[in-house]
């Protein structure tokens, strides 16, 4: 797990995203990131400088289908505690509002219960999976459809709910998660969201892939853009 523990202790350090005794909520969706991050966070508590505590958090999104005892397994395996709650969400977005763009809805509501289940839990740190793949992709996503230039922090603190998202895979590449070893043998929960794969963020991905064929480096451009405390500064 070198080239996914080395770039998470880097931006876990470089931000300061854990404090001693931080009791973190990982969470969980079943794809892939968000349960490499569980393990990766796991692996990382051993040497970590900075003592915390894990907590798995998922939101069972109501549209049925979604088998989540693999989660509940390998919680058990690695020894950390694991929360579903259930949500009715998925029928309020795409069965009562009928929402012609459902994933903005869909998003916000996700992200309250979370926050609130977080701190049902007694934890006040938050870490999702986002990694720089997601971070470039976001990117372009503001640029393109907003007119702005935007992408998300890897420290965010929301004062009104007093907790902090961290995001400790944001210097990790996707293609480092999917190639490494362990991280294949990870069960992978498949999405029952009626829109999985037909959004705005699948386009970008498509796009930034062709674009890579031409630009090796562009990961590494991007990323950089945005660290550059001179020109972007979106990350300082």
């Amino acid at each position: 797990m070198k080239k996914i523990l080395g770039p998470l202790r880097r931006g876990v350090e470089k931000y300061q995203m854990i404090k001693p005794g931080d009791r973190i909520a990982v969470g969980l969706s079943g794809g892939k990131d968000s349960t490499a991050l569980l393990v990766a966070m796991k692996r990382f508590q051993y040497f970590s400088p900075v003592p915390f505590e894990l907590e798995g958090i998922t939101l069972d999104m109501g549209f049925g289908g979604m088998d989540l005892t693999p989660l509940i397994d390998l919680c058990a395996r690695l020894d950390i505690p694991y929360t579903i709650k259930k949500t009715l969400i998925g029928p309020i977005v795409f069965e009562e509002r009928q929402e012609k763009n459902p994933c903005s809805l869909c998003a916000r509501m996700k992200r309250g219960a979370l926050h609130d289940l977080a701190i049902e839990r007694g934890c006040r740190t938050i870490a999702l999976g986002h990694h720089a793949d997601d971070a470039i992709e976001t990117f372009f996503l503001s640029l393109f459809y907003e007119g702005r230039i935007n992408t998300f922090s890897p420290v965010t603190y929301l004062d009104r709910k007093d907790i902090t998202l961290i995001r400790p895979l944001i210097f990790v590449k996707e293609r480092d998660i999917i190639g490494d070893p362990e991280m294949k043998a990870l069960p992978v929960i498949q999405s029952t969201c009626p829109a999985n794969g037909y959004t705005k963020r699948e386009d970008i991905k498509i796009m930034i892939k062709n674009l890579r064929k031409t630009m090796p480096d562009l990961d590494d451009r991007v990323l950089g853009a945005i660290q550059n405390k001179e020109q972007l500064n979106l990350w300082f």
